[in-house]
């Protein structure tokens, strides 16, 4: 795939924020929650093309970890974090705060993917300021928020 795309999670940049200048910190992968853990990875692999990579079933539990990359082995060898889904009883998301984070290179093509994939956009996505950014709000099918960030020039 040709756009560098990076996740992290509210919570995961606060951390990052706080860690930065510790050297050996970086960080390995955002998590996301789904009642159907594989129909969320199919989701993610139509709207983003992200790849399995790693799966983890053991008897009322499944991980399935993703990354991006031309090819499963492409995205097996990415060193970049990865999305990993995991079992969660319920798809309803109270807390609006956590979220993965994406840069985009076309905001307007990703918005489209995620509704085709079934995901829902949350309003238009809109310029940031005067700084060029544009900015997008989305869920996935389980609930999980998506913020979408194109860096000015795209």
């Amino acid at each position: 795939m040709s756009t560098a795309m990076k996740f992290v999670t509210a919570a995961g940049a606060a951390f990052l924020l706080a860690a930065a200048a510790q050297a050996g910190v970086s960080l390995d992968a955002g998590r996301v929650g789904a009642v159907d853990v594989a129909s969320l990875a199919k989701f993610y692999e139509s709207a983003f093309g992200l790849k399995e990579v790693n799966r983890i079933q053991l008897p009322g539990m499944l991980e399935i970890m993703m990354n991006f990359g031309d090819t499963v082995a492409a995205a097996k060898t990415n060193p970049n974090a990865q999305v990993v889904i995991m079992h969660r009883a319920s798809n309803a998301i109270k807390d609006p705060i956590p979220h993965l984070i994406l840069n985009v290179t076309d905001i307007e093509a990703t918005a489209s993917a995620i509704t085709a994939a079934g995901g829902k956009m949350l309003g238009k996505p809109r310029p940031f300021g005067k700084t060029g950014i544009v900015v997008g709000m989305a869920v996935d099918p389980a609930g999980n928020r998506l913020e979408l960030i194109q860096q000015p020039g795209h």
